[in-house]
Formats: structure tokens, C-alpha cells, sequence
């Protein structure tokens, strides 16, 4: 039996406009409609598969505000058994390295976790470091940015895909890891997981409950912030070449003005 924790979150819609507070420069949350991010789908249905492989229990973790409770649920209706869910007003404007922390004494409280997934990265934050920073807090064993998974005994083992190849990466549970987007395609929640999803346990904890400090997260507290901003500039007008029997030449001296040749 393995007993697993995935981490998501949930995140403004990709297809949304994503703003900043100007009064803090942190993510408004409210200006673009929430969602489970994708990654943390496919976080999940690898969870599940373990279970349906090996059995045991699988629990998401979640640090959000109220509404987070939908990222929740869409995670049990998938068919995870239980959640945990971190709603606390200090958390707001933490960094990674303070989301890390608390998410890691979070983990302190699930009895018997063997294995932790996460994804690889978040949509809206894009840092990439979260799993590895908590494994780092834990003193567990991290493999990142898996394509693929398995666990066979006291042993997880995956592969990463990178530009020098694919590796192979093994470690001994209890154990971290996350996953990119090649790992698997997520089911659909049915309509009977959606039922059961309203009756799963969800344990809302405070920072308070967690023992972590005041001072230990939240914006006036990140190792890391944000000065200013400004919105994308619009898209320009691409530039037309008259191709005149020299074209070639000249997308061939564009390429290189833009140091792309």
C-alpha cells in the first residue's frame, strides 16, 4: 500500500486576463476565473493510479483562500479520498520559499505519507522550485520534472526528459516528486465522483495550527518582491517582405538584424 499526497493549487484561467494589485503588486486573484491548475490534474490522476496499482490512500493538500474549496473538490471528484486545505489571510503575498515551509509542516501532520507529487511548475507563479524546496525542508529524496512514474515497493523510481537525453532516477520513499505534462492525460470527474466528492472530509487548518509564525510568511516577510509593473504591450503589426525575386536575401538579413541566424 502506498499512501500519497498531491499538492495543487488553484490558479487564475490561462485564457483569462492576469493582473497584479497595484497596492502590493501580488496576484489578483479575483480579476480572472479560478481553476484546478492542469498540471495538478495530471498530479492527481498519477496518485491515483498508484493507488488503483498498489492501493492505499491518496489526500491533496491545498494552501488557498475560501474559494480554493473548488480546486478541492474537482481533485476528490476525481476520486482522491481526502484534503487538506491551508486557509489563512497571513498567507497571502508568500513566496515560494514561505509556501514551502508551511506546506512542509502541513505534511508533518498526514500520518504514514510515502510519497509526495507535485507538478512540476505552477501557472501562475512559474518558479518551479516549490517541491524541491520542501524536499529540502523535509530531508527527503526529490525527483523533479518527471515525464514518467512508478513505484514498486519501498522504491520510486522515473524518468526526465532533457535536452542531453532521458535519464533514469530512483530513491527510496518516503520520497518526493513532480511531474510535467508528459506524465499522463487526467480523467474526467463522472457524475459519481462528483457526488462523492461532497462528502469527502476536508481539514481546513490555520497557520496558527500549523505552528508557524506571523513573521514567517506573507508579503512584508518574502525573501522576494515586487517593485513595479506594467501591462504587456500590444502585439505590433509583423513586418511583410515584397518578394521581388530577392525575398530569400532579405528574410535572410531580418533573421539575422533579430540575431536569431
Amino acid at each position: 500500500m502506498t499512501n500519497v499526497v498531491v499538492l495543487i493549487k488553484q490558479v487564475p484561467d490561462t485564457w483569462s486576463e492576469r493582473k497584479l494589485r497595484e497596492s502590493d503588486w501580488t496576484l489578483d486573484r479575483d480579476s480572472a476565473d479560478p481553476v484546478l491548475d492542469e498540471i495538478n490534474e495530471r498530479a492527481v490522476e498519477e496518485a491515483l493510479l498508484i493507488k488503483e496499482k498498489n492501493g492505499g490512500e491518496v489526500t491533496v493538500l491545498c494552501a488557498g483562500p475560501d474559494r480554493a474549496t473548488d480546486a478541492i473538490r474537482k481533485a476528490l471528484s476525481m476520486g482522491a479520498d481526502k484534503a487538506i486545505h491551508i486557509n489563512d489571510d497571513g498567507m497571502h503575498g508568500s513566496d515560494a520559499l514561505q509556501t514551502s515551509w508551511v506546506l512542509a509542516k502541513a505534511l508533518g501532520t498526514v500520518e504514514g505519507v510515502e510519497l509526495v507529487i507535485a507538478g512540476n511548475e505552477s501557472t501562475d507563479g512559474r518558479v518551479g522550485a516549490v517541491p524541491a524546496i520542501i524536499a529540502e525542508y523535509l530531508g527527503l529524496p526529490q525527483l523533479t520534472q518527471l515525464r514518467k512514474l512508478e513505484v514498486e515497493g519501498d522504491t520510486v523510481r522515473g524518468e526526465r526528459e532533457t535536452d542531453d537525453g532521458v535519464f533514469g532516477l530512483e530513491a527510496s520513499l518516503p520520497a518526493i516528486v513532480s511531474v510535467n505534462e508528459k506524465i499522463n492525460e487526467p480523467r474526467f470527474p463522472s457524475f459519481k465522483g462528483i457526488m462523492a466528492a461532497k462528502k469527502k472530509p476536508i481539514e481546513v487548518l490555520t497557520l496558527a495550527e500549523l505552528g508557524v509564525e506571523g513573521d514567517e510568511v506573507g508579503v512584508s516577510n518574502a525573501a522576494s518582491q515586487v517593485t513595479s509593473a506594467a501591462p504587456k504591450p500590444p502585439k505590433a503589426a509583423g513586418e511583410k517582405v515584397a518578394d521581388e525575386g530577392d525575398g530569400g536575401s532579405k528574410i535572410a538579413e531580418y533573421l539575422v538584424s533579430q540575431k536569431i541566424i
